[in-house]
């Protein structure tokens, strides 16, 4: 397990004594990975085994929402390739979450979200296979997303005693340990509830909400896979991951008029310049929808 200090303290002696970078770069690059840096750190990150690509992503969308010019953004980027490709190449991580991730432009690195007819449709999905072994259960882990707008290790770890049906409340514990109570909708309460019908009847091996079908929690890629299916069901045709039901969550949040603050606490951002990047998205919906439909757009 390699922390994120210990990687950076590497990859610096690297740029000194073996990429011959100038020394104005080496402290550009250096105060670009540390911001990085402190920005998982307070988010929860301490290892570079943990880092994922929506870490990279959310990084990225919280220097847009603070202004940064779409030439130091590139450099950010730049820093944190070959941070995390030196990592892999040095086997300080097993994977570079960056691979892949190109240049930013605004609209790109916007979060995607789903349209309400989307969501509507996936949460539909599960019902359309009468048959599917699973349907209940991730009918419920499809609404817990949308009506929480939980991150995918916040849903699979999640405990059924921290789920308070009563009440309506879900108390998280999120990056960085921190705990928040999110409100539970009324579908997402009935999905549960058919749930637990059903998950007390079987084996139970586990304290967490979603279990398998041998009675054990749910890892991630496991509800990923999940969640993959149903978009198939759905017919929906983007590449749709756990991740953007939290996007879609925050993003019809705003559409409907939600305070950013109140937006902030519901996802457990640290830092409201990684919540602001919704504030894009929603007034880029409306603008889109008011160039669609407007008569004289």
């Amino acid at each position: 397990m390699t922390t994120l200090d210990s990687a950076l303290d590497r990859y610096l002696q690297m740029a000194v004594f073996e990429a011959g970078l100038s020394e104005a770069t080496l402290s550009a690059y250096g105060a670009d990975i540390r911001r990085y840096l402190t920005f998982l750190q307070e988010n929860g990150v301490v290892c570079m085994e943990d880092v994922a690509r929506d870490d990279i992503l959310d990084h990225l969308g919280g220097l847009i929402a603070a202004g940064l010019q779409a030439r130091s953004l590139a450099r950010h980027l730049s820093a944190i390739r070959n941070f995390h490709q030196f990592a892999r190449e040095e086997q300080l991580a097993p994977l570079d979450p960056a691979e892949g991730i190109e240049t930013p432009h605004l609209p790109r690195l916007l979060p995607h979200a789903l349209s309400h007819e989307e969501v509507e449709r996936l949460l539909a999905a599960p019902q359309q296979e009468s048959e599917a072994a699973h349907g209940v259960r991730d009918t419920a882990i499809l609404e817990l997303f949308y009506s929480c707008g939980l991150r995918i290790s916040e849903l699979a770890n999640l405990p059924l005693s921290q789920v308070n049906l009563a009440e309506g409340i879900v108390r998280v514990r999120g990056k960085g340990n921190k705990v928040r109570l999110v409100p539970l909708g009324r579908r997402a309460q009935a999905s549960i509830r058919a749930w637990l019908a059903q998950r007390d009847m079987g084996k139970l091996r586990d304290d967490t909400l979603f279990l398998n079908a041998k009675g054990k929690r749910m890892n991630r890629g496991a509800v990923w896979k999940a969640v993959k299916h149903w978009v198939r069901v759905a017919n929906i045709t983007r590449n749709v991951t756990p991740h953007m039901l939290r996007h879609s969550f925050a993003t019809h949040l705003l559409d409907h008029g939600a305070d950013l603050r109140a937006v902030q606490e519901l996802l457990g951002h640290a830092d409201i310049s990684t919540t602001q990047i919704y504030t894009h998205v929603s007034v880029a919906r409306q603008r889109e929808a008011h160039q669609k439909f407007h008569p004289r757009a």
